[in-house]
């Protein structure tokens, strides 16, 4: 079976929620370049296609990075401009972002841009209405919505497999497995830094068996172990930098063992 593979574009200091800056012109310095690359020069040995959620705000400051992504036949999807979460966002200020993240993207890249994903996953309950506004600015699938209980964003009610949530809007949610009643996450970030490999290849291998695409999710920074380390509360600094050291083998022997393609083409050929 043929997985779905999306890759979060940003910086190693965009943490959403503890009003670091967003800017890119900050005095931090930019890592974003030399992690996509690296990234980029992986999937290429490795001969995998992945969906690269872009923020505006990256490929403003490096049009060039967006250019190599499309060359490498990758697909291009959004991010948002800033790395905010959508609740604290206005309707209409929501939708500035998406739009002028959607416009840069399309511009680099000559293709339409289709898919979104949003900052820390943050399409939750109260804020629904963003699904809307996806669809109205021309969006097609959406990979928000996380089907887990966690205190900072997830609808655990929420369907575990794709499915239509607008009309014109394909949910394309991370993979979980049941466990005790619950859902736990198998599918990246730092659930895939913290479990064990072996227990995230049974996770999938039991999914594929069972016909279901699994929807896996990286982070360029997660290549990056020697990035510079933030002075934030233990309860984020912990799942943030938990094992990158060990990230970049455990990812390579994920592409090593599994298939995966752009989300975009996994939809389109009905790998459901």
């Amino acid at each position: 079976m043929i997985n779905a593979l999306g890759i979060d574009v940003e910086e190693w200091y965009h943490i959403c929620g503890l009003n670091l800056p967003t800017n890119l012109n900050h005095a931090y310095s930019s890592r974003v370049e030399k992690n996509t690359e690296k990234i980029l020069e992986i999937l290429d040995v490795m001969k995998a296609k992945a969906t690269f959620f872009v923020l505006g705000a990256v490929a403003k400051q490096f049009p060039n990075l967006i250019k190599k992504i499309d060359a490498a036949e990758h697909e291009i999807a959004s991010h948002g401009y800033q790395h905010l979460e959508i609740f604290k966002y206005s309707p209409d200020a929501f939708r500035e972002d998406v739009k002028r993240s959607k416009a840069i993207l399309e511009d680099l890249s000559g293709k339409p841009v289709l898919g979104y994903r949003a900052p820390q996953f943050s399409i939750v309950n109260k804020s629904l209405w963003a699904l809307d506004i996806l669809v109205e600015e021309g969006f097609q699938y959406d990979c928000s919505i996380f089907p887990i209980r966690h205190p900072r964003y997830g609808i655990p009610s929420a369907p575990r497999v794709h499915y239509r949530i607008r009309p014109e809007l394909v949910e394309f949610p991370l993979s979980t497995i049941r466990v005790l009643g619950d859902n736990l996450p198998i599918a990246g970030g730092a659930y895939f830094r913290l479990l064990p490999y072996c227990f995230t290849k049974k996770a999938i291998e039991s999914l594929n068996k069972e016909n279901i695409v699994v929807n896996s999710y990286f982070h360029v920074w997660e290549i990056d172990p020697n990035q510079p380390r933030l002075k934030i509360p233990f309860k984020r600094r912990f799942p943030h930098y938990v094992n990158l050291k060990s990230a970049q083998r455990k990812f390579e022997q994920l592409l090593a063992d599994f298939q995966y393609a752009p989300i975009k083409k996994v939809i389109e050929d009905g790998r459901f």
